[in-house]
């Protein structure tokens, strides 16, 4: 009985004890917040010293949210990798958590009443800020399921004001994932298109909801305050309605966007681009680029693209010197691979295949962040494995033009079945991707979509060696379904060179004369569409033996994108003529000349070669003039300064067909 009274003293002694410590740390830590708050007033977020701040703040009290806020939202402001964001991550979940268990009461009553809201406005600023700093590490680090979980709890508040954009966020968010189904991410729908439903359905109910608390809204933040919430849903309509080619829908969207100053130009330009006003297309991605962005770690995109509509223009150079200035500018930091894979574009058109495969390797090593885009990590592989199609097959057509006696070469005939064999399995990695990917209509079949990051002859380095039949009746069947009348063109281009494939020259030469006689295009922004068509009719010309319209065309070709010859397999007629400086060297170079695959002629109606050599004490210099047979520049006095005379031919061979490089060449060396 003494045992049981003295047990119970010296619990009821204990229980007082910790009443009373209890008592002195609430104490201690609300003096703790109150000095937090006060050092708050001298401290920003985004100082340098945010992270010192946020650590000596827990320091102060580890219970109190307010530390973790400022560690974790330095974390994720000065991350530019997958690390970064996924670091931050604890740390703003932490603050989260915190936040909620102290303010979770007054956030659900939050919209109450006006007075409410403003006594905890403050309070619900950090939440804010917490929160979307959160959304964004998810975004870009692809937790998809993550993003959708903490949307969801955030629609759980009930807010009167969609503070968050929790209804075009899920809309960007199926959209953006719209590939997979809910085997990878449970909240996903089981097609593409169940998928772009909902991202449609999240819009509409967005919008729907607006509507809803638009008068208490209008009340308290002013007449004009659901405006701004609709323009903001009205971009995500715009991007799927172009994605869905509802085209009418886009641009009248479009329409509203612009005349309230809202609109992304960037966005604009691709949706011109996918209609095939090419002009007006650069235009807007110039434009957007004289628009401040509002962070550096992010892609931006008019970089990718505009390069490309350079590159459709025939102005591979500009797409070079554009693509170096901001991978300069913007280091390795997130866009670096994909600003990479469009000099590797670039590069290619311009014949320079050293310097692409160079450009390719760089952005196969990197890990790319996809911040503040619809570009994904599965489109990055995929333009990966289809631009190294590509180049594969212009290194092989390289190593026919560079060689023309290949077929007997015991050395070439190796090289070229190395060559094959990595086609052949890029190629299958390439097909393999494609089959699984839902998404091939939009982004390869239909040749333009403004959410695709390869172009439409890049799409045909790989179909053309896969059923011709099916493709030709595919590209036949668009003509009828397709209501891009600037992209009907190409679709006609593709049926043809399909039936060539297939060996239907009779039907593929109509369809070819057609098109020459009576497309209207824009002949300064689609020289790729011409060089193309003049390279079709001239290989059918060709098998008709028909030399004077296939000479007529190759000079077409010539004139308009000379850089596609050397792999087109055809093969030219030219004069040559040599002056200047001559030694045993010399007459190697020249001796050497005579292995490309080009038929040199003298004083004939042909395009004409000059070149002219100087020796500077013990190096030599080449100077190139190229004009076609109608007297049209091609290449204006590019020199070329070399030592030996190994590489040097197949140099010129290329730089006649206006290829660029460095005025120094190193045969051993990427000549960019």
């Amino acid at each position: 009985m003494i045992k049981k009274r003295l047990y119970i003293i010296i619990v009821c002694i204990l229980l007082c004890s910790l009443t009373h410590t209890g008592r002195l740390s609430a104490q201690v830590n609300q003096a703790a917040r109150y000095e937090i708050d006060a050092q708050r007033m001298d401290a920003q977020l985004t100082d340098d010293d945010a992270l010192v701040k946020g650590k000596s703040f827990q320091k102060l009290d580890s219970t109190y949210y307010v530390g973790y806020l400022y560690e974790g939202y330095f974390k994720y402001n000065h991350s530019a990798d997958y690390l970064g964001y996924k670091n931050a991550i604890p740390t703003l979940e932490k603050a989260r958590q915190l936040i909620e268990k102290q303010y979770n009461p007054q956030f659900k009553e939050l919209f109450s009443s006006l007075e409410y809201l403003t006594r905890y406005y403050d309070r619900f600023q950090d939440y804010y800020t917490i929160c979307n700093a959160l959304k964004e590490c998810y975004d870009n680090i692809e937790m998809p399921d993550s993003v959708m979980g903490l949307l969801n709890h955030l629609a759980s508040y009930h807010f009167k004001k969609d503070f968050f954009g929790i209804y075009y966020h899920r809309a960007w968010t199926y959209h953006r994932n719209r590939i997979f189904t809910s085997d990878t991410h449970p909240f996903l729908k089981n097609s593409v298109r169940a998928n772009e439903q909902m991202a449609f359905k999240y819009c509409y109910d967005g919008l729907a909801f607006i509507h809803e608390n638009q008068k208490t809204n209008d009340e308290w933040f002013g007449p004009d305050q659901s405006l701004a919430d609709e323009l903001q849903i009205y971009h995500y309509l715009a991007l799927l309605h172009c994605y869905n080619k509802n085209y009418d829908s886009c641009f009248h969207y479009y329409e509203i966007l612009a005349k309230y100053g809202m609109i992304s130009w960037n966005n604009y330009a691709g949706f011109q681009a996918e209609v095939g006003n090419f002009k007006n297309a650069q235009q807007f991605f110039q434009r957007d680029l004289s628009i401040s962005y509002s962070g550096e770690n992010v892609l931006k995109e008019p970089y990718y693209y505009l390069p490309e509509l350079y590159v459709y223009a025939g102005r591979s150079k500009d797409a070079i010197i554009m693509c170096n200035q901001i991978i300069q500018q913007n280091g390795s930091r997130p866009g670096f691979g994909w600003y990479n894979l469009s000099l590797c574009r670039s590069y290619l058109y311009d014949a320079q295949l050293d310097s692409a495969a160079y450009a390719l390797n760089k952005a196969a090593e990197f890990r790319e962040l996809h911040i503040g885009t619809t570009l994904t990590q599965e489109q990055y592989d995929f333009t990966i494995n289809l631009l190294r199609v590509n180049l594969l097959d212009h290194q092989i057509e390289e190593v026919k033009f560079l060689d023309k006696g290949w077929w007997y070469s015991p050395i070439q005939l190796y090289h070229l079945a190395q060559l094959k064999a990595k086609k052949m399995m890029a190629a299958y990695n390439v097909c393999i991707n494609l089959a699984y990917n839902p998404d091939r209509f939009r982004m390869v079949y239909d040749l333009f979509c403004s959410e695709a990051t390869t172009t439409f002859d890049e799409g045909w380095f790989l179909m053309k060696d896969f059923s011709p039949k099916y493709f030709s009746e595919k590209y036949h069947d668009y003509q009828k379904t397709d209501k891009r009348k600037n992209v009907q063109r190409y679709f006609k281009l593709f049926e043809a060179k399909f039936d060539i494939q297939g060996g239907g020259y009779t039907k593929a030469r109509t369809i070819l004369e057609n098109l020459i006689q009576s497309t209207k295009l824009d002949t300064e922004n689609e020289k790729l569409f011409l060089g193309r068509l003049y390279e079709a009719i001239a290989k059918v010309y060709d098998k008709a033996n028909n030399k004077g319209n296939r000479n007529f065309y190759n000079n077409m070709l010539f004139e308009t994108y000379p850089q596609l010859i050397p792999f087109s397999g055809l093969r030219l007629k030219m004069n040559l003529k040599i002056s200047g400086y001559s030694d045993q060297i010399i007459r190697e170079v020249l001796d050497d000349l005579k292995d490309l695959n080009i038929q040199w002629v003298y004083n004939q109606a042909a395009p004409t070669v000059e070149l002219n050599f100087e020796k500077r004490g013990g190096k030599y210099q080449a100077m190139i003039n190229v004009k076609s047979l109608n007297g049209k520049v091609i290449v204006d006095h590019s020199g070329l300064i070399f030592q030996e005379a190994e590489g040097v031919a197949k140099e010129l061979g290329l730089r006649m067909f206006n290829k660029g490089g460095s005025l120094v060449y190193h045969p051993y060396q990427h000549n960019d």
